[in-house]
């Protein structure tokens, strides 16, 4: 399905968490906004925060810092039971959320449960871990409870662009 020209209504564009200011809380940043590539489609992401330390672990050193997470999840906007979305738009909201600080370093994880690999309908989960000083870092190993893949961007991508209040 090609997505859409134009952007998301500008009356009441959504504001996205500030990644430099956002505290870690068992809360997460809630946006709910009807899906552009979708009929009928809502999407609802959550973004959360979250410290992570782990030990040094044989030929892997001791890390700390800062998790991002962000899940998008499809869903019917009249009875709120999964739909399926291609990932254009969905990436592109992760994409736009780890802008604050760097897009390009954010992770694919899928249609999974991030924290324990389990396949969710209707979502899709994105990663962005920081160091102590909220600059970006890889995927530390010892922390990664599933498969992460570098969120794809590129001129074959198809262009969603998300108007927003950052």
């Amino acid at each position: 399905m090609s997505a859409p020209s134009g952007d998301l209504p500008a009356e009441q564009p959504p504001a996205l968490p500030l990644l430099t200011t956002l505290v870690p809380s068992a809360h997460p940043h809630i946006i709910t906004t009807p899906a552009r590539t979708g009929t009928n489609v809502a999407l609802l992401i959550h973004t959360s925060l979250t410290m992570f330390e782990v030990p040094a672990a044989p030929w892997a050193p001791a890390v700390s810092g800062f998790v991002v997470t962000v899940l998008v999840h499809s869903v019917d906007a009249a009875t709120g039971l999964p739909r399926h979305l291609p990932v254009a738009e969905p990436n592109e909201w992760a994409r736009a959320i780890f802008a604050g600080i760097d897009a390009g370093q954010g992770y694919f994880l899928g249609a999974v449960d991030p924290d324990t690999g389990e396949h969710r309908d209707g979502q899709l989960a994105y990663r962005l871990y920081l160091d102590t000083d909220r600059q970006p870092i890889r995927a530390p190993r010892h922390v990664a409870g599933c498969p992460h893949y570098r969120i794809r961007t590129g001129d074959s991508d198809p262009e969603i662009r998300i108007v927003t209040t950052a």
